[in-house]
């Protein structure tokens, strides 16, 4: 994926920007825009047009496999569709036009950047005539698996869904299955199997896991993914919730930290991670100079033009710890439509096109991503990801779904930094936490 992949590794990095426009974007925008009303958009079509603002840019696998639908779309429907291939920056330009009425009909972006800028402020069309269409026979809302949808995260305050979702990232312990079958014959499913692996690849003379400290988003997974596999999906959102801070007393919270601790004190970090400028680390594991880095779905595409002849991409899912059901980690890239958009119809119609199986295998198969249907297939690297989504019995979000302004970034990122980076001790992470929350909440109501 290389650069079509970037936008994903620092998904939480990007969040700043995007979120502190947003919080000055919304009052005239959503003031001056009535709420919209759900449309029928099974009527024809020919002779109408949208003005589309992508995320992606020209040459990118994801933009090709978009391009052609579109072509296709005009040819059926008759309508023609005025593109912007303008990259990650497409969620930032769209904040200040929603203060005007020269909005784009249709915008895509991850869910992490659309839902403080427009899912959540009010400004975008409910879509719910999008998943009541029908692509390939069957409604829209029965081609995106009922796990991704039955909590309603794509739904705004007025439960009705604002966006549309075209094709997924996760993350995974990744490894060279040629150089290490025994993982790929038996990943280990426990913390403590987890733990017996990294030793025995220590002793092996192989440095254990490979991480580019400098990325906090990385780092933030170790800790965040622990607290989920401790307290299930929605509990670390619910921890930063806590206004009170007490939550962060709870004693899985600091048993959280302690298992990133023990990576630290246990020596199976890989020798300069600390020190790391990415992609330093991220190229020695590919090249084969560690065994495994926690990372996104987007890693084999990132890493195939530096990595070992012969690698064998697979992956296995994060440990469980204390035997709770473990969920997998979805996050998701899809479509928006303005409120303010004057073309209202076709702009869904494009929307509920991308989920036909013709592009949805193409973005498995030849941008080798992951798409949101079930039935696309995939590449052979990102298999095992697949797998894991398909046999998790629910899906959490990047952070849990944390999308309060600056916290993660000025709040959560630095902390974890210093636990993850071997500078602070489990306890001293959480009784710093503990009072940056509370002060964060002060600042914010």
């Amino acid at each position: 994926m290389g650069k079509a992949a970037r936008h994903l590794r620092p998904l939480a990095l990007l969040l700043g920007a995007a979120l502190a426009m947003s919080t000055t974007a919304c009052g005239g925008a959503g003031e001056a825009s009535p709420a919209a009303e759900s449309v029928d958009i099974s009527g024809p079509i020919s002779g109408q047009s949208i003005n589309y603002w992508s995320m992606w840019k020209e040459g990118e696998p994801q933009q090709k496999v978009i391009a052609k639908a579109i072509a296709d779309f005009q040819q059926e429907t008759g309508a023609t569709v005025s593109v912007q291939w303008q990259g990650r920056s497409n969620t930032e330009k769209l904040v200040p036009a929603l203060n005007t009425n020269n909005v784009p009909d249709l915008v895509d972006g991850t869910f992490a950047k659309l839902a403080p800028v427009i899912g959540d402020t009010g400004q975008a069309s409910p879509l719910t005539s999008v998943y009541a269409h029908q692509i390939d026979g069957k409604p829209v809302k029965a081609l995106i698996p009922e796990k991704f949808t039955s909590a309603g995260v794509f739904n705004g305050e007025d439960g009705q869904p604002w966006m549309v979702p075209y094709s997924v990232s996760s993350d995974a312990i990744w490894f060279d299955a040629a150089k290490h079958p025994e993982l790929k014959a038996k990943p280990p499913a426990s913390w403590d199997e987890f733990i017996k692996v990294l030793d025995r690849l220590k002793a092996g003379g192989t440095a254990p896991i490979a991480a580019d400290g400098d990325v906090a988003g990385y780092n933030s997974m170790w800790f965040v993914t622990s607290m989920l596999r401790l307290k299930g999906s929605g509990s670390f959102k619910a921890l930063v919730e806590d206004k009170s801070g007490a939550a962060w007393d709870d004693p899985a919270v600091l048993e959280a930290a302690k298992k990133v601790e023990s990576l630290v004190k246990g020596g199976y970090l890989n020798s300069g991670y600390n020190a790391s400028k990415f992609p330093a680390q991220q190229q020695l594991w590919a090249n084969g100079s560690a065994a495994l880095m926690l990372n996104g779905s987007w890693t084999p595409t990132e890493t195939g033009t530096y990595a070992a002849p012969g690698f064998d991409y697979s992956s296995f899912q994060f440990p469980s710890i204390d035997s709770k059901p473990a969920s997998a980690r979805v996050d998701f890239i899809g479509f928006a439509v303005p409120a303010k958009s004057k073309n209202q119809v076709p702009a869904q119609r494009l929307a509920a096109f991308l989920l036909g199986s013709k592009y949805q295998n193409a973005l498995g198969t030849e941008a080798k991503v992951l798409p949101v249907r079930a039935d696309a297939p995939v590449a052979p690297a990102v298999a095992s990801v697949k797998a894991a989504i398909d046999a998790a019995p629910a899906t959490h979000l990047q952070n849990d779904g944390v999308t309060f302004p600056g916290y993660m970034e000025k709040v959560f990122f630095p902390k974890d930094d210093e636990l993850f980076l071997g500078k602070s001790s489990a306890s001293e992470f959480v009784a710093k936490m503990k009072a940056a929350q509370i002060q964060y909440w002060k600042d914010n109501g």
